[in-house]
């Protein structure tokens, strides 16, 4: 059975998570460096990481494999795991696969390089709900997706 692996230090879709994955009876396991609030629920898994850099990325990569899904708005994680065959979401419902995955390293890197250099002051557009909405639908999607696969 496919799991969802979460990136969960500063995810704003938990919650969301939470309630599809119970309705499609996957398991969740959120991963991240610092303290989550404990869940009840026997389905939700909590890893707490060491606070080294990319600890929680490395955690993920290494067991995230084929139809599990991951959620991450982190790049270099989303190259890491759609190389293992894994579904890849970022919180916002953009879809990480072998069609765009390139792209989206290319840009994130370019991004990176301006910011570096003060060409770009680098902020990020505000979490919408229609950024909730789209995450909720892209999720539904690959949970379906998954257990279909499997």
């Amino acid at each position: 059975m496919p799991q969802i692996y979460v990136d969960a230090d500063a995810c704003p879709v938990k919650p969301e998570i939470l309630k599809v994955a119970e309705r499609h009876g996957l398991e969740v396991t959120l991963v991240a460096n610092s303290g989550l609030r404990p869940s009840r629920d026997p389905m939700v898994k909590i890893v707490i990481v060491s606070a080294s850099f990319d600890a929680a990325d490395d955690w993920i990569a290494e067991r995230a494999g084929t139809n599990d899904i991951v959620i991450t708005a982190d790049v270099p994680l989303a190259v890491r795991c759609v190389a293992r065959g894994a579904l890849v979401t970022g919180p916002t419902g953009r879809v990480f696969d072998e069609s765009n995955i390139g792209m989206a390293s290319a840009m994130r890197d370019l991004g990176q390089h301006l910011r570096e250099t003060g060409e770009s002051k680098g902020y990020n557009a505000a979490f919408s709900p229609r950024d909730r909405s789209s995450f909720l639908e892209t999720l539904d999607r690959l949970c379906r997706r998954a257990k279909a696969a499997s």
